[in-house]
């Protein structure tokens, strides 16, 4: 049986990427910085008769915290075949360029960045005995640099510059990973999941936490001929090669 991990899984987007890789026939490791919160998403799982997971502590802030997850898990298989860095903060609003201090960058970017280093530099040996080892970074929209700059776009006036920033970070993170790996199975992609209606958006949005799970999942399950190194926002935009980064 083929192995997941999936990182700020306990809920959410995460929650939900986790109930499909299970359904399309994964054992998922459910990461959650909390192990209480993370056993209690799986308790509810099961509840709906999805039973291949297990959660396992992984805080993507705390290096010892990654190290820990990667022994623990390590333990349990020696082959890891997917890994969906979902674990993300917003960081909070109002999020000015001119005020937001470098405290708030710095948490941000924490999560948001370096936390999808650390755990993928950590996982990545797991992931290098697989035949077709996936890496979907959650990323978003709005780290567009074509859209943000656009006046005609919708998310022009829609400015959060910690967020932003690190997402467009990690966008570029993605491509570089995706280059170093370019002569391997792997496929490495950057998935926005639409504007979710999850705790993140105070439950605004115009798609479902499900159909959010679905974009992210389809990325973590492509074949031998899918996409890699691209962004991809098919709420926006429906062809992964036309979407502006």
């Amino acid at each position: 049986m083929k192995s997941a991990l999936v990182t700020g899984a306990n809920k959410g987007i995460g929650f939900e990427v986790v109930k499909e890789l299970v359904r399309n026939g994964f054992f998922v490791y459910l990461g959650s910085r909390k192990l209480e919160n993370g056993m209690a998403a799986v308790n509810q799982l099961k509840t709906e008769g999805i039973t291949n997971v297990e959660a396992i502590l992984l805080d993507v802030t705390d290096e010892e915290s990654v190290k820990a997850a990667r022994a623990s898990l390590g333990e349990k298989v020696k082959v890891l075949d997917v890994l969906v860095n979902n674990a993300g903060i917003s960081g909070g609003f109002p999020q000015s360029a001119l005020n937001a201090t470098i405290d708030q960058f710095k948490t941000v970017y924490d999560t948001n960045v370096f936390g999808v280093v650390r755990v993928t530099q950590a996982f990545i040996d797991l992931l290098q005995q697989s035949n077709q080892p996936r890496i979907v970074n959650v990323s978003t929209a709005m780290a567009s640099l074509s859209l943000a700059a656009d006046p005609a776009s919708g998310s022009y006036d829609h400015k959060l510059a910690v967020y932003q920033s690190s997402k467009s970070a990690l966008n570029m993170y993605t491509i570089n990973l995706a280059y170093e790996l370019r002569n391997t199975a792997f496929k490495v992609n950057a998935v926005c999941p639409g504007y979710t209606q999850t705790d993140f958006t105070g439950h605004q949005g115009t798609s479902t936490p499900a159909e959010a799970g679905k974009r992210i999942a389809k990325y973590a399950l492509i074949g031998p001929d899918g996409p890699t190194g691209k962004y991809v926002s098919e709420e926006y935009f429906p062809e992964p090669a036309s979407c502006p980064w």
